[in-house]
């Protein structure tokens, strides 16, 4: 069973709240790229262990700290399954980048086994099992254009949808801390919104010069301070002819949309020759 994972990007991310339990209360627009990992699932009567995880990249450990042993622990638990289950996932999302790879990788380990295993689990009942692993994996499981609303678990279809276009990301080698990211956010005294419903306006127009005026995400402030070459890296991404750039998630990555393929393909040759050190990905809706 071979299953592709798809990279997301955040439209517009905004923080309502925090539950008690320390869970923030998000609204975002999500949407999923081309770009994605692919995901191998199999039944083997060979081997040690319910579990054998095998990844092509050294920057992913192939052990029980990975969100995709993790998902397929869950259902071995769950449903008792005795036959061993062999994953081998292909990278091409970069690692701890805003762009959910762990979480997507988690959803097809899910969604793969629920077909190799013949659980008969509904989507429905797929992301309430995926919530346990990561607020982006319920999302995952469904992709497309939604708004992701709680703490993830409740997700609504966009009315209208993405215009087309291309889409440049620029991945600093220098991570960030999620945790840090979330913790410096919650200090800060200024009570700052992201524009969800200017977002949600221009998706159901399919306007992309309306969209890209109203990217928004309230981390990105917080995460440039951290890591002030994401402005840089927005500001030579709008000078090279982006229509819109964003940061996707709480950082690194910044994504930019391009309505004009030979404008994207300049953008990108320009970013590559000034970002060599950085990680460079084309993609498309």
């Amino acid at each position: 069973m071979k299953i592709e994972a798809y990279a997301k990007i955040n439209l517009a991310l905004d923080i309502t709240g925090r539950r008690p339990d320390g869970y923030h209360l998000v609204r975002m627009v999500m949407q999923s790229l081309k770009l994605h990992d692919t995901v191998d699932i199999e039944k083997s009567p060979d081997g040690e262990g319910l579990i054998g995880l095998h990844t092509d990249s050294d920057l992913v450990c192939d052990d029980k700290s990975n969100l995709a042993w993790k998902a397929a622990e869950l259902l071995i638990n769950e449903f008792d399954i005795r036959d061993r289950t062999e994953i081998r996932i292909t990278k091409r999302i970069p690692v701890a980048a805003g762009l959910a790879g762990g979480s997507s990788d988690a959803a097809a380990v899910l969604k793969g086994m629920n077909i190799v295993h013949n659980l008969g689990l509904s989507e429905e009942e797929l992301q309430k099992r995926g919530l346990r692993l990561g607020a982006d994996v319920p999302y995952c499981i469904s992709g497309g254009t939604m708004l992701s609303e709680g703490i993830g678990e409740i997700l609504t279809k966009v009315e209208g949808g993405m215009p087309e276009c291309g889409v440049l990301l620029v991945k600093p080698r220098v991570g960030v801390s999620t945790k840090e990211v979330y913790e410096t956010f919650d200090s800060l005294e200024k009570e700052t919104h992201a524009d969800v419903d200017g977002v949600l306006e221009a998706l159901k127009n399919k306007n992309l010069p309306l969209l890209s005026e109203r990217l928004s995400n309230v981390l990105e402030n917080v995460t440039i301070e951290k890591l002030p070459v994401i402005n840089d890296i927005k500001r030579d991404m709008n000078e090279a002819g982006a229509a819109g750039t964003l940061m996707s998630g709480s950082g690194p990555t910044v994504f930019a949309l391009f309505d004009n393929e030979a404008r994207l393909k300049e953008a990108e040759a320009f970013m590559r020759n000034k970002y060599s050190n950085e990680e460079i990905i084309v993609s498309s809706i």
